[in-house]
């Protein structure tokens, strides 16, 4: 009886993985399978909609069936083991209807099945499940489990599952699960998170844990927050990080739990490799549409498309290839449509791809389109074309925010409306016709660098092509990695002769015009172009706006690294891509400068107060985009601050002594 006490105790206080799977493979891991219907329905997709790292697994709704689905794992050996905890990850694209998820257990070969958990889902969006298992199948040496969907596959469109593990319980263990910071993010300042599980049986009260970004001083923090058992929770710190260009490792620690060391150490500490980019772009989801006049399908989605394009304007560029099939006899196929449709293995119509993935359903769905739209490229392009005559002159600007190598950049010219390919589905016109692409469909092959500016010229005589008017013209550029046939962005180019060049000389330096640390943005206009305006940015945050002048100023902390890009703005709203410079702020104060500064509280809440060496004549307040928030006049040693009219935030304090020397310090309110 001792024995099996101890034994007890020490199942109860130490946790053991018993299975788990990321589905880091390509391919459907060893000793998977499907029971029921849909057999043919789940397999492994390049994705990470559930949360963790890609791949994952997916359950399509295609084909269509109605019933019970399981998607069993190899089995497991439990013997001695009571009870487990199963958790995972898992997104589903709801379509319409709810449909039935759960978790079963098997320990007769899956003969019988002993449901652990079912629930109703009709949402789209990420979940997460943990659940305590302890039922007859506990103990055995050969124990199924698996995850059913039951319903009808139509209501859905896909769902996503990854990070599935089988654990022991504990009695006490917090562990990091997920680094709340995206793989690809742009430079600056970011808040950042970390997602904690409770694995244990012991309700969690109070957290200390920090960050650490590439071996700089960690950040620490604590959290005064309740988490159950088999509860998750996410820890938000407080100090945002300030994130260089490049590839930056993120360590999340947990220091205590509830004032002391919890039983398993192994999870209390978690890395993250993160891709900084300087910036990125707005993404304009690409469309590749497949069709022909000699197909009755094609009437339908082309009048979709149309209805859809009407309702998302300026959002989406287009372009459409002819086949020459099902029938031939469109008069309007070409060789290079030819290529395109090759290189997608299209071998039936209507067909529509976005951003180089074939869509959902015939035509994208207004989440499908969402979930394109609303993801931020690694790459802007900016460009104009004009025509003389039947020659049409095309340029193109393109501004990577990250190195990017072996990449296709690729460039159509489209007629807009035709007529003159009616064929034998009874439509009379048709929209976005591909006529030309630039300089033929295999494309320019670039590697692009981090802040560098890539320009193509091309021109062309479109009386060679089937081009119906030349004033019906619109020209579609956009850069794919043509291996993966995923599009990082895309653009239709502005008609007009009026080229949007970028500004030139773009500097970022320290302002050496005073003593204060602030630093300046310089630029000269564009030797070929006349601009209304500039848009200037820093870090991210758009600082002036149509501006005239050709300089910014603005205030800044030492040792932080900065990124300053300016925009060119032409007539009717044209932009050029931005121009880039980056810099470390290396402002000091002269060495024999008297800087003896004492601030407290910091943060601070409705008052701060300043003691310094020397009397304070002003003090200026400036927030973190540079911008003067407020200025005061003293002469005195101490300064009460009230903070009660200024927002929650970080601002920088530039200070005035007596004897003309400065000090710059920051100060974080926080009401």
């Amino acid at each position: 009886m001792l024995a099996a006490m101890i034994s007890a105790t020490a199942w109860a206080q130490n946790r053991e993985m018993v299975f788990q799977e990321f589905f880091d493979g390509s391919s459907m891991p060893s000793g998977w399978t499907v029971s029921g219907l849909g057999t043919v329905n789940w397999s492994v997709s390049p994705t990470n909609n559930a949360g963790g790292n890609a791949n994952e697994l997916m359950l399509n709704w295609d084909p269509s069936f109605e019933g019970l689905s399981r998607m069993i794992f190899p089995a497991v050996d439990l013997t001695g083991i009571a009870g487990v905890t199963f958790s995972f990850k898992h997104y589903l694209d709801n379509f319409h209807n709810p449909s039935d998820l759960g978790v079963a257990t098997s320990s007769d070969g899956g003969a019988t099945w002993n449901e652990c958990w079912r629930e109703s889902f009709s949402t789209t969006g990420i979940y997460t499940k943990s659940l305590d298992i302890a039922n007859a199948d506990m103990g055995k040496p050969n124990v199924l489990f698996c995850i059913f969907y039951e319903g009808n596959s139509v209501s859905m469109n896909y769902w996503y599952f990854d990070d599935i593990s089988i654990y022991t319980n504990t009695n006490f263990d917090l562990g990091i699960n997920v680094i709340d910071v995206p793989e690809n993010i742009a430079c600056g300042d970011l808040n950042i998170g970390m997602q904690v599980t409770n694995y244990g049986l012991t309700e969690i009260n109070s957290i200390e844990a920090s960050y650490q970004i590439d071996g700089q001083e960690p950040v620490v923090e604590v959290f005064n927050l309740d988490i159950p058992s088999l509860e998750s929770a996410t820890l938000d710190f407080a100090e945002a990080a300030n994130f260089m260009p490049g590839v930056s490792t993120v360590k999340m620690e947990l220091l205590q739990v509830n004032g002391t060391h919890d039983d398993d150490a192994s999870d209390d500490i978690l890395s993250k490799e993160i891709n900084v980019h300087l910036d990125f772009a707005e993404r304009i989801p690409m469309i590749e549409h497949f069709s022909a006049s000699t197909c009755f399908p094609c009437v339908q989605v082309n009048a979709t498309m149309n209805e859809f394009c009407a309702a998302h304007p300026d959002m989406f560029t287009y372009v459409k290839y002819v086949t020459d099939f099902p029938y031939p006899g469109d008069p309007y196929f070409t060789q290079e449509c030819y290529v395109r449709q090759y290189h997608y293995n299209v071998s039936g119509v209507p067909q529509v791809f976005i951003d180089g993935s074939e869509t959902e359903s015939t035509t994208p769905s207004e989440n499908e389109f969402n979930n394109h739209h609303h993801t931020m490229a690694p790459i802007d392009i900016r460009g104009a074309f004009y025509t003389e005559g039947n020659m049409i002159h095309v340029s193109v600007d393109l501004m990577p925010y990250n190195d990017l190598e072996g990449l296709t950049v690729y460039v159509a010219v489209n007629e807009k409306t035709t007529t003159g390919n009616v064929g034998t589905n009874g439509e009379t016109e048709f929209h976005h016709v591909m006529m030309k692409m630039l300089p033929n469909a295999d494309g320019t092959p670039m590697n692009f660098t981090a802040g560098e500016t890539e320009h193509l010229d091309f021109s062309y005589d479109m009386s060679t092509t089937f081009v119906e008017e030349m004033n019906d013209l619109e020209v579609a550029v956009w850069v794919e990695d043509h291996v993966a046939h995923f599009i990082h962005n895309s653009h239709f180019l502005y008609e007009t002769e009026n080229y949007p060049y970028p500004v030139e000389n773009l500097t970022l330096t320290e302002d050496e015009s005073g003593e204060e640390n602030k630093m300046s943005v310089l630029w000269d206009q564009p030797s070929d172009g006349n601009p209304v305006g500039y848009n200037v940015f820093v870090n991210g945050s758009l600082v002036a706006e149509s501006t005239a002048e050709t300089e910014y100023y603005f205030a800044s902390d030492f040792g932080k690294f900065y990124i300053a890009e300016v925009q060119a703005v032409y007539e009717n709203g044209n932009t050029s891509v931005k121009q880039i410079a980056t810099k470390t702020n290396t402002w000091t104060v002269s060495e024999d400068t008297p800087v003896p500064l004492t601030m407290f509280p910091n943060p601070a809440d409705n008052q701060v107060v300043l003691q310094a060496g020397s009397p304070i004549q002003s003090i200026c307040i400036y927030n973190m985009l540079g911008t003067l928030v407020d200025s005061v006049t003293l002469n005195n040693t101490t300064a009460n601050l009230n903070l009660a009219k200024y927002q929650s935030g970080i601002y920088l304090l530039s200070l005035t002594l007596a004897d003309g020397s400065k000090i710059s310090q920051r100060l974080t309110i926080s009401h």
